[in-house]
C-alpha cells in the first residue's frame, strides 16, 4: 500500500471523514462540522484494541453499495469510568474496491505488528456443571461467535468429570496451540494451571517434590472465560467477571504475568495456588461447601454462615520469611493494575534475591505461636463480586511476594465485623 493511502478521504454514513493510519492508533476525523459543535468530532482506536478488519458492511446481504468498496472494523469499546469490554464496528466507504483493500490489508499488517502477540489457535475446555452450570451457553451464546470473528481456530472440550481438563493436558499434544482457555470458575482454572505445570515441569525434568526446584515457566499462556460461582481470579486479574470482556481480552493477547505458590506437607506437592491458600475459617467454608454443591453458588454462603458461628480457632506456630526489600506493602495503598511497574521489573530482582536466600540461615524466619481462627495466604488481592477489593486489596500479581494474614482467636462479633470489612473498607486488617 502507498503511504499515501494511509491518509485519504472516505465515508460512514454517507459522512465525509478523514482517515488515518499511524504506528499504533487508527483515526478518523469528521469533517463536516454540526452547528452544536466548535470543532470537528475525532475518534482514535489503538491498533492493538482492532479485533478484526473485513471486507463488507458487516451484513451477510448489502444493498446499494457494492461490499468490495466498503470494509469494517471491528474493534473494543470500553468506558473510562468502567472495565467493562464490549465489540463495536465501523464500516468505511472508499471511492472504489481497489482502495478498500488496501485499507484492509494495512491494517491487518499493523494489527499483528502492534503490542501482543495474538493466538491463533486456542484449546477450549467448558465445564458444564461448575457454577450456575450456564458455561455452555455462555460460551456458545457470547464467546464462539467472537473467536471466529478474530479468525481464531479452537478445538473445544466439555469436561465430564473432575481433573478431566488437567488429565488432558497432561497426555495431550499442545505443540499446535498458542494457549488454553477456561470457561468455569476458579476450580477449572486450577485444573488448568495444574495440568500446564505439572506437564511443563515433567518435559523439563524438574522434580515438582523438591521445594527449592527452580521450576520451568509454562509457555502456553490460560485464558479465563467467567462462568463459576466467584470467579476470583478472573476478577482480581481483569476487574470484572465479564465473559465478553474477557474474551476480547484474550483475543487481542493481552498478558498478565502471575505468582504461583506452592504448598508442601513431608516432602510432597500438595497444590499450586494463584490465589488464596486458607487454613482454618476459609478451609473450612470450602470443605463444608462441598456437601452443598447442589444448591448452586449460595453454598458459599451457607457454609460461611455455619463456620461463622462455630467460632472454631486452631492452636499452632506460622513461620514465615518477611519479604526483603519489597517495593511494595500490604499496608500502603497501591492497586495493581496492567502494566504495574513493581510487577514488571520484578523478574530480575527475584532472581537476585532467589540466589541470595540460598544462604539464608534459619533464623532469619519469624515465628507467630497461638490460636487462629484463620491463616490466610494470598498472592493476589483475591477480589471477587462480593469483595471488590479483596482480602488484601495491595496485594501485587506478579512481585514475587504474598500477604500473610492472621486471624488470632476472637469472638464471633469481632469475626464477623472483620469479615464485614472485606466489603466496605480499604484497609481489611485492622477492626479499629
Amino acid at each position: 500500500m502507498e503511504k499515501e493511502n494511509l491518509m485519504c478521504l472516505l465515508r460512514i454514513k454517507g459522512t465525509e471523514v478523514s482517515l488515518v493510519l499511524e504506528q499504533s492508533v487508527l483515526s478518523w476525523t469528521f469533517n463536516k462540522r454540526r452547528a452544536y459543535r466548535k470543532k470537528s468530532l475525532t475518534v482514535a482506536i489503538p491498533v492493538n484494541e482492532i479485533v478484526t478488519v473485513r471486507l463488507g458492511d458487516g451484513k451477510q446481504q448489502t444493498k446499494g453499495v457494492a461490499p468490495s468498496t466498503q470494509f469494517t472494523v471491528y474493534h473494543v469499546s470500553r468506558k473510562s469510568s468502567s472495565k467493562r469490554w464490549s465489540l463495536q464496528m465501523v464500516t468505511f466507504t472508499a471511492p472504489d474496491a481497489q482502495v478498500a483493500h488496501s485499507w484492509v490489508q494495512a491494517i491487518q499488517k499493523k494489527m499483528f505488528e502492534t503490542g501482543h502477540t495474538r493466538p491463533r489457535k486456542l484449546l477450549v475446555f467448558i465445564n458444564p456443571y461448575g457454577g450456575r452450570g450456564k458455561a455452555s451457553r455462555i460460551y456458545y451464546s457470547e464467546i464462539s461467535f467472537l473467536f471466529q470473528l478474530a479468525g481464531i481456530e479452537t478445538d473445544v472440550i466439555e469436561t465430564t468429570r473432575a481433573n478431566h481438563a488437567r488429565d488432558y493436558i497432561l497426555e495431550a499434544d499442545l505443540q499446535t496451540y498458542d494457549g488454553v482457555v477456561c470457561v468455569g470458575g476458579d476450580g477449572m482454572f486450577s485444573e488448568l494451571l495444574h495440568g500446564l505445570v505439572k506437564r511443563t515441569q515433567s518435559d523439563s525434568g524438574v522434580c515438582e517434590d523438591k521445594e527449592n526446584a527452580m521450576l520451568t515457566p509454562c509457555s502456553l499462556r490460560i485464558g479465563i472465560i467467567p462462568a463459576g460461582s466467584t470467579d476470583c481470579v478472573c476478577f482480581a486479574t481483569v476487574g470484572i467477571n465479564d465473559p465478553v470482556t474477557s474474551a476480547l481480552h484474550i483475543i487481542i493477547g493481552d498478558t498478565q504475568p502471575m505468582d504461583v505458590c506452592a504448598s508442601y506437607n513431608d516432602g510432597q506437592l500438595m497444590k499450586y495456588s494463584v490465589s488464596l491458600i486458607g487454613y482454618g475459617f476459609f478451609g473450612d467454608v470450602l470443605r463444608e461447601s462441598e456437601n452443598l454443591r447442589w444448591v448452586g453458588p449460595i453454598r458459599y454462603d451457607l457454609a460461611g454462615i455455619k463456620m461463622v458461628f462455630s467460632n472454631q480457632s486452631y492452636r499452632g506456630t506460622v513461620e514465615y520469611l518477611e519479604a526483603y526489600e519489597s517495593n511494595s506493602s500490604p499496608r500502603d495503598n497501591t492497586r495493581c493494575r496492567t502494566g504495574c511497574l513493581v510487577c514488571s521489573e520484578s523478574s530480575e530482582r527475584l532472581r537476585e534475591a532467589a540466589e541470595e536466600c540460598q544462604d539464608c540461615q534459619s533464623d532469619t524466619w519469624k515465628k507467630v505461636t497461638g490460636s487462629f481462627l484463620a491463616i490466610n495466604i494470598t498472592g493476589m488481592s483475591s477480589a471477587c463480586p462480593k469483595s471488590q477489593d479483596g482480602l488484601s486489596p495491595t496485594a501485587h500479581l506478579a512481585d514475587g511476594t504474598a500477604d500473610l494474614i492472621l486471624v488470632q482467636e476472637s469472638s464471633t462479633m469481632q469475626f464477623l465485623r472483620h469479615l464485614n470489612r472485606h466489603t466496605n473498607r480499604k484497609d481489611q486488617v485492622t477492626w479499629g
